[in-house]
Order: structure tokens, then sequence, then C-alpha cells
């Protein structure tokens, strides 16, 4: 009998609250059809929200309850008029990704037939890469959630970009392992390390670093890429990559690039994964002008879902939360080929909930 797994579950701000609860029905009805025991799920509160209520930004004990379960959701977290007085925004993710350790930033970014495509080269409709982002250190070691930046009176601020060892070998031997489970399942099994390793010490020592894990998977393909030719690439290219590894604030530039090749944000699934715990969230904002008007894309909240359960099957060392996982995956990939997703944010008819009950039928 397998043992009950728990998540514990951020809704978080505006859409966050919907197209989490969306994900959640999903990946609940994959796991009963698979036959396995159903997820508890721990609910958090935290995000802008509750921070104008309370004045924390995540209620008491929140990051320990959501370091003992088995993963972490969330669905979007912020809201534009909450603030804190040094301007940013409320972000209490980016201090988990911290505490946790969450350094793999896994960004598929895969085309579906029938969804919008921007590019008009037919090759467009095979874009199917992933960027890895690291998500603890590069420019957002210095985020403002960590306190870290140097602030002289009204005059300068100064902000580090911090590249280690330790981290970046563990980000690029993720990498060479995601591009072998890839090859596995016939994609190309290749990584490209994007970096400014012309101009920046950090870079090149990030790229260093790529170049000594490199020999220990022989049976990958590796390329380089500064990180603004690859921005060209991804409108030129993109169907020449497959996975692309790459600093913080690069991947989250060219993730949000990447994911407008393929229709948009809303398809924008997001893994962030660590030696001991994983978090899994729509990579999208929290989009308040539309909360609770059955407007939002739930879909990269449910792709995420399905990340989730493919890392759950590992953890657990179930297979079935895997084959949970490929039913979600062939459910939108099928809904799309059949016409039958027509998500609002692509011009379509459908809201959040007729979404959800497509997906939950093809499962």
């Amino acid at each position: 009998m397998t043992n009950r797994l728990s998540v514990a579950l951020i809704k978080g701000d505006g859409i966050g609250i919907d197209v989490a609860e969306a994900a959640i029905a999903v990946a609940n009805r994959a796991v009963a059809q698979v036959g396995l025991p159903e997820i508890h799920y721990d609910q958090i509160l935290a995000g802008a929200g509750y921070f104008k209520d309370t004045g924390r930004d995540i209620e008491p004990g929140g990051e320990k309850r959501a370091g003992a379960a088995d993963a972490i959701f969330l669905g979007a977290i912020g809201l534009p008029s909450v603030r804190h007085d040094d301007g940013t925004e409320i972000s209490p993710h980016l201090r988990i990704r911290d505490i946790f350790g969450l350094y793999a930033g896994v960004r598929p970014v895969k085309a579906y037939p029938n969804a919008p495509q921007r590019l008009a080269d037919p090759r467009a409709a095979g874009i199917d890469l992933v960027i890895l982002r690291e998500s603890t250190e590069g420019l957002f070691y210095s985020a403002a959630a960590h306190g870290r930046s140097d602030i002289r009176g009204d005059t300068e601020v100064r902000d580090t970009l911090r590249i280690t060892r330790d981290i970046s070998e563990r980000l690029h031997r993720f990498a060479f392992r995601l591009a072998t489970r890839r090859k596995e399942r016939g994609k190309p099994g290749a990584v490209t390390c994007v970096d400014k390793a012309n101009v920046f010490a950090s870079m090149a020592f990030f790229r260093k670093i790529f170049d000594e894990i490199r020999p220990e998977f022989p049976d990958i393909t590796t390329g380089y890429n500064y990180v603004d030719a690859q921005a060209l690439d991804l409108v030129r290219k993109p169907w020449d990559f497959d996975v692309l590894v790459m600093e913080n604030m690069f991947g989250d530039i060219l993730s949000d690039l990447a994911g407008g090749l393929v229709g948009g944000m809303g398809m924008a699934a997001c893994a962030e994964i660590g030696d001991h715990h994983g978090l899994f969230q729509p990579a999208h904002g929290s989009a308040p002008d539309i909360m609770g008007q059955n407007r939002a894309n739930p879909l990269a909240a449910i792709l995420s879902a399905a990340l989730m359960l493919d890392y759950l099957s590992e953890r657990a060392s179930v297979p079935g939360y895997a084959d949970a996982a490929a039913l979600i995956e062939t459910a939108v990939e099928n809904g799309f080929a059949d016409n039958r997703l027509r998500p609002m944010e692509f011009g379509g008819d459908m809201g959040t909930k007729a979404v959800v009950k497509e997906v939950l039928a093809g499962i």
C-alpha cells in the first residue's frame, strides 16, 4: 500500500487562487485514475493579500510546514497595489527558494497543435525545449526579499551577482541528467550553456564549471551561446535547442520570451527543484484584474501539477505518479490536437472551468 503523500498548497493572490484550484482538481483526478491514494493538501496562507491583512507575507510556521511536505504547489503571488516601503512587491516564494535550496528552475517550452504559434516558420510547430534557470543565486541573490542590496542613501544602489561552485556543479549535473532523460524519450539530448562569459568573470566561471562537468556525460551533445545571441536564436531557430542552462536573471527573461513563442504565459509551467524539496507553479503572474472571472488559462498550472506528480514519482519511488503525470500531459496534447481546448487567452471561447472540465474528460 502506497503511503499518502502531502503537498503544501499556497494559492496566493489573484488568479493564483483560480488556477491552483484547477490544477489540484486535475491532479486529484489523474491520481485516482491510476489507483493511487488521494494526496493530502496542507493549505498555507501567503502572498500580498495576506500581507495587506496581517503585515506578514506568510502565516506563522508556514515555511516549516512547506518544508515538511513532499512537495509545494504555488498558484501565484503578488499584487501591484501592495508593496513594501522600498517599492518592491511581496515575494515570500523567493525566500522559500532560498531556504530550501531550490536551485533548478525547470521551464518547459513546448508547442501544441492549434495553440498560437508566433513564428511563421513551419518548424515552430515542433518547438520542444527546456530552459533550466538557476533559481537561488545569480543576480537574484540580491533580490529585495533577501535584504542583500547595498543601498547608499538616495544616490546609488549596488546589487551583487553571485555564482558559486557548489550550486553551479549541482545545476549543470541536473541539466545533463535532464538531457539524458529526454534523450531516452526520443528528444535530442543536448545541453547548451547560456552565459556572458566574454564580459563577466562570474559567467566565465559558470562556463568553466560546465566544462568540468561535461565529461561525466559523454553521450550528451553540448554547445554554448552568449545570452544576447541566445535571445536572437530563440526567435530565429528555437527548434535547434533542447536543454538550455543559465544564470537566474537570464533564465527569468528568456523563459518569458520562449513562452511567448508557444502561446503565452498561460502555457508556462515551472518546477523549482533542489536536492530535498520541490516547488511547482505556473510561471505567470497573479493578473488580479481577471481574478474570479472564469477567464484565466489554467493550463500552465495544470502542466505544473504534472511536473509535480513526475517529481513525486521519483521522490516516493512510485511509478504510478509518473503515469498520472503522463495522463495529464496526454490530455492537454490531445485536447489541443482535437481543437477541444480553446482558452480565452488565445481568443477561444473556453474559460477556466471549461478548460478544466475538458482536461478532466481527457484523463
